[in-house]
């Protein structure tokens, strides 16, 4: 019986059988037995949410451009379909042909958060793939990954052949060509390795060995090939109007995460946000310019039929054309009777009267992210509202109607304090009090307070300093609540830090975590980043059994001078220029928005980097 037979008889026991059937409008139909490079894109998590991930979309679109490539999509089964799976003996397989992954040639891995790592090797176990890299033979497909945390791409390192650093849309192309010549070829595994690093971005692990100190402190990680980088310089696209972006998306069947035509409008951020580190790698810059992001805009919504439109960065307002961009898509939106969603809008004068046209009567409500409460830490964090930005932004929102805001704060920032804390209560009694004035009424206002706990990232200039221990997160948390609770109005959110914990681990390990990760799913750990699904007790177990301490990785501060597990990494902004950072939020100095002023990041060594200049004139 064939797979896709399998399948059909399971269906109709799965829970929304549409994640694995396929078939969506624009999906590629390419015969397999033609095609020289098949390559699965293979999302860590469910169909709902790997859908929603723009990423995928451009990818598939680029690849599946190539004549000789056929890119397929792979999701992470939900529990009960895996269940069904392995009782069936099913293997993972891809959407479009339901193969099995391993008769592809190569499947990739986008790695958009650590969490997902313990089901990357589930995928690989479901797919009848061995964990470890150099347990496949060519029999098995080449595993690949990219994305954000391939940026410190070692505690994965004994699991994936290569990583790719940066933007994909290059990189992937010349990964497939490179595999069409080494099919024809007909040599060995390792001679496609070799051929992978003379392309830009390309780190292959095993041609690396790490040595550690004693202590267990990493010393260095060597070159084992002579003709391997140095260090692995990210790939950049430079010209995002130049660039393929899809007007044609897959559509899909059952209702996702994110369900709207979509519009990368530019990437990077220059904020210099401290503690963020899409904002560090992500640079430089790049716009979409209007009349590019409306003809895409225009061509999706005509192609896909969605009923909402949304523009997408890192931090939408700070677009040089936002207004007029803004104004005309709008129009384009009316005119087509689909709505608009303005993720990251500064809430300044313009940014309100968007939101009253696009909301109307039927206000949802308003998020501010202060992340620190004084504005002593958020000089610290180089986050640039103030408290008058905060208070202006309020008042003119409950002026015009708002009676919910979200304040989202983040726990345990270097240098904070408990008067940080009393700042974030502040605040939230400021606004009620401002909702008074305004108003003459207390009831029906609402604020909710979000907490997070703080994560330090590698590329960052916080990826030096130690995260707060559990019993810190916790002691800050019921400080909050016990001082939040006596405020009429105030509802206040916080969570465990389980997974905050092991964030910070991964975040910034090193290779010996490969193996706490084999051991982690093998005792059953998976969907991690999913509150009902974390197995906190078996990761602790999996750390004992490895003889592996995880505050070594997030408790631990680090020195300038030590060799850190990403170093191998060129992210293009330099070293010291993180330090320089840490540097300036240990004396609570900030330092300007580069599109402003050029701060001298190092970026601009790596690719055209002009915004200072620009905005300068």
């Amino acid at each position: 019986m064939t797979l896709s037979k399998q399948l059909d008889k399971l269906l109709m026991r799965a829970e929304k059988p549409g994640r694995y059937i396929g078939g969506e409008l624009h999906t590629e139909k390419k015969n397999p037995a033609a095609i020289s490079t098949r390559f699965g894109f293979a999302f860590p998590d469910t169909y709902e949410i790997g859908m929603s991930y723009l990423g995928l979309q451009i990818i598939y679109h680029i690849l599946n451009k190539m004549e000789s490539v056929y890119c397929e999509r792979v999701f992470a089964p939900a529990n009960d379909m895996e269940n069904l799976m392995r009782k069936e003996s099913l293997p993972l397989f891809t959407l479009e042909t339901k193969s099995p992954v391993k008769d592809l040639d190569i499947l990739g891995f986008t790695l958009q958060y650590e969490l997902s790592f313990s089901n990357i090797l589930n995928m690989l176990n479901l797919g009848g793939i061995p964990y470890r890299s150099a347990e496949r033979d060519a029999s098995f497909p080449f595993i690949a990954a990219g994305g954000p945390c391939a940026f410190n791409p070692e505690p994965l390192a004994d699991i994936i052949d290569f990583f790719m650093i940066g933007d994909g849309e290059d990189i992937l192309p010349q990964v497939c060509k490179a595999h069409d010549r080494w099919k024809e070829s007909g040599k060995d595994k390792d001679e496609f390795l070799k051929s992978l690093i003379e392309i830009n971005g390309i780190y292959v692990p095993k041609f690396y060995t790490p040595s550690y100190y004693e202590d267990g402190q990493l010393k260095a990680i060597k070159k084992n090939y002579d003709k391997a980088p140095d260090r692995i310089e990210k790939q950049i696209v430079e010209n995002l109007n130049q660039a393929e972006f899809p007007q044609k998306t897959i559509v899909p069947l059952i209702e996702t995460v994110h369900d709207r035509a979509v519009v990368e409008v530019f990437r990077g951020c220059t904020r210099g946000c401290r503690f963020c580190q899409a904002g560090m790698i992500y640079r430089p810059v790049r716009e979409r310019s209007k009349e590019t992001i409306k003809q895409i805009a225009a061509r999706q919504l005509e192609e896909t039929g969605h009923d909402e439109l949304s523009i997408l960065s890192l931090s939408t307002s700070d677009h040089s054309e936002i207004e007029p961009l803004v104004e005309e898509l709008m129009s384009v939106c009316k005119d087509n009777n689909v709505s608009l969603s303005l993720p990251s809008l500064r809430l300044d004068s313009f940014s309100f009267k968007v939101l009253q046209e696009i909301q109307g009567y039927k206000k949802s409500g308003l998020t501010f992210a202060p992340e620190a409460g004084t504005q002593r830490l958020r000089n610290v964090i180089n986050k640039t509202i103030t408290d008058a930005d905060i208070y202006h932004g309020i008042e003119k929102a409950i002026e015009l109607g708002w009676t919910n805001i979200k304040l989202y704060f983040m726990l345990g920032l270097p240098t904070e304090t408990f008067e940080d804390l009393d700042g974030i209560v502040e605040i939230a009694k400021n606004i009620t009090d401002i909702n008074y004035r305004i108003t003459g009424k207390r009831g029906r206002f609402n604020i909710t307070v979000s907490v997070s706990s703080f994560v330090p990232k590698a590329h960052t200039p916080f990826q030096w300093h130690p995260q707060d221990t559990a019993d810190v997160f916790l002691e800050k948390q019921l400080y909050l609540k016990d001082k939040l609770k006596k405020i009429k109005g105030v509802s206040y959110n916080y969570h465990g830090t389980d997974s905050s914990y092991l964030e910070a681990v991964f975040a910034r390990g090193d290779r010996r975590l490969s193996e706490v990760l084999i051991k982690a799913v093998t005792l059953g750990c998976k969907f991690d980043s999913w509150r009902e699904h974390l197995k906190y007790d078996l990761w602790m177990q999996a750390f004992r059994e490895t003889g592996i301490d995880p505050n070594f990785y997030a408790h631990r501060e680090r020195t300038y001078d030590m060799v850190l597990p990403w170093d191998i990494i060129d992210s293009g902004v330099t070293k010291e220029f993180l330090i320089s950072e840490n540097n300036k939020a240990i004396q609570e100095t900030q330092s300007p928005d580069c599109r402003l002023h050029c701060i001298g990041c190092g970026i601009n060594q790596k690719a055209e980097c002009t915004m200072g200049e620009r905005y300068e004139e």
